[in-house]
């Protein structure tokens, strides 16, 4: 994976003024668009179309200051069809038009070529299970949220307090299947995970697809495969946000594994009264990272 992401860097620099064809290069490496573009940004720290964005601005601003070329003719060298375009962009990597750098030489805020390298620092060991499952459903309150990388997500938090505690014992009863209990259920994320991007949450609980589906409550029908179970303990939410960090930078590197679609679910099995520490579990799909998965049981 470390190899799949210095070449997807690689191809960002070969055709910095088109988009890049992450699609075929994943094809070739034996991988997913999925999985490359979420690896990239949960190691980058930005999404991948970020990132094309700064090293294409701070190529840019090079013709800008040398001043040899009008800005439609750079504007166009550099994938934008017109000067607005290339303007705004310039604008939101720079902080200043690409007039207003050209007569003064700056500012510029220059975005370096990434490099991704694996190291070994005696990180603590993942406390890590494989599940097979067969398919089943995920019922409950489902809402659009933005995404918040750090912290508590005020979103959420909204929208679980809104539900009556009845509710939530309506819900907790339904559960019949692992992962067990009231979840916390992420689903329809971008690839690039960018923060402020917006997934659907799902306050709600496992079924059997042999259960039927009560009324009244939203759905999501999850496909039979294979799941990465991540147990976390400590402070609450950082321990969890930690061990989530964690699965890009150390476990699918050095695990025969990759990110598949689907849901990204949470289990709380133990929590203090004041959910300031808690014990979760993180549900990740995943497949082989080749071809030949075992069929789900």
């Amino acid at each position: 994976m470390i190899s799949a992401l210095n070449q997807l860097v690689d191809l960002v620099e070969e055709h910095l003024a088109e988009e890049p064809d992450v699609q075929a290069l994943a094809g070739a490496l034996g991988t997913t668009e999925y999985h490359l573009r979420r690896m990239f940004s949960s190691l980058a720290g930005m999404p991948l179309s970020e990132y094309v964005r700064r090293r294409r601005m701070t190529v840019a601003a090079a013709d800008v200051v040398r001043g040899e070329r009008d800005l439609l003719s750079i504007a166009v060298r550099h994938g934008y069809g017109s000067t607005e375009a290339f303007g705004r962009a310039f604008r939101a990597v720079h902080g200043a038009g690409p007039g207003d750098v050209r007569r003064t030489g700056g500012p510029l805020r220059t975005q370096p070529q990434l490099r991704f390298r694996l190291t070994v620092e005696g990180s603590v060991p993942m406390d890590t299970r494989l599940v097979n499952r067969r398919a089943f459903r995920l019922v409950g309150h489902a809402t659009r949220v933005p995404l918040v990388h750090q912290g508590v997500n005020p979103h959420i938090q909204r929208h679980v307090a809104a539900l009556p505690p009845e509710e939530h014992l309506r819900l907790k009863a339904l559960s019949d299947t692992e992962p067990g209990g009231l979840l916390q259920i992420s689903d329809d994320l971008d690839p690039d995970a960018a923060e402020g991007s917006e997934l659907t949450y799902l306050h709600g609980v496992a079924r059997g697809l042999d259960a039927p589906a009560p009324g009244g409550l939203d759905t999501i029908e999850v496909p039979g495969g294979m799941w990465a179970v991540f147990r976390t303990s400590g402070p609450h939410p950082q321990a969890l946000q930690t061990t989530w960090a964690a699965t890009a930078t150390d476990w699918f590197p050095s695990n025969p594994w990759r990110l598949r679609p689907g849901p990204s679910i949470v289990a709380t099995l133990d929590r203090a009264a004041d959910f300031s520490t808690a014990t979760c579990e993180l549900w990740l799909p995943v497949e082989p990272a080749q071809p030949g998965s075992p069929p789900a049981r």
